[in-house]
């Protein structure tokens, strides 16, 4: 099932995800949900705050990344990471390399916005995937700058946290403008909501 991606604006993308505790039909429904319209948007993450509801959980598939390539160990074992896709990462930890490189980001929640951002070049991430099994994930390259993305969002933190102050200065009318939409759409919606509830 497609979800609507929130957009920039909405206050759910700054909220910090809560602990998934239990991985039940919902969460498993919730996550083949997100694959899907993350695949319908030709994204390569969504974290759950993106569709309004906000857990500790991301889904990301870097299959179609063929310009940016990635190196991805899973429990120790190195594994093609086009085949390890699409990846769920439930309650996911993430420790930093000391390296870092820059590259260009972008974001379903930012129509058309993209940025340079400075992200660690190799990470290691622990979580739980869709049966409750512990998991680690070695891996440097694009998915390690999708996955630190995703997991900025479930803590509350956007790209553009991340850009340089010259570079948010100068998509501050862009920023302005789709915040004023999505807020507008919000009243919009809780307006119809309530006049349906009378």
């Amino acid at each position: 099932m497609n979800l609507s991606i929130v957009q920039y604006g909405d206050p759910v993308i700054r909220s910090k995800g809560a602990r998934i505790e239990k991985i039940d039909d919902r969460i498993r429904e919730l996550a083949q949900n997100m694959i899907e319209t993350m695949h319908e948007a030709n994204g390569v993450g969504l974290a759950a705050q993106q569709i309004g509801e906000p857990l500790q959980l991301a889904v990301l598939d870097v299959s179609q990344v063929e310009d940016r390539p990635s190196i991805m160990k899973l429990n120790g074992q190195d594994v093609d990471p086009a085949g390890a896709m699409p990846l769920v990462l439930i309650n996911p930890e993430v420790a930093l390399g000391n390296e870092t490189d820059t590259g260009t980001e972008g974001c379903l929640s930012f129509p058309e916005i993209t940025g340079e951002i400075s992200r660690s070049k190799s990470i290691v991430v622990r979580g739980q995937d869709l049966e409750g099994n512990a998991i680690e994930i070695e891996t440097t390259g694009f998915l390690a700058r999708a996955i630190q993305h995703e997991v900025d969002h479930l803590n509350g933190i956007l790209f553009i946290d991340r850009m340089s102050s010259a570079a948010k200065m100068g998509l501050s009318s862009r920023l302005k403008r789709l915040q004023k939409e999505t807020q507008r759409g919000l009243k919009h919606r809780q307006r119809a909501i309530a006049e349906t509830t009378l």
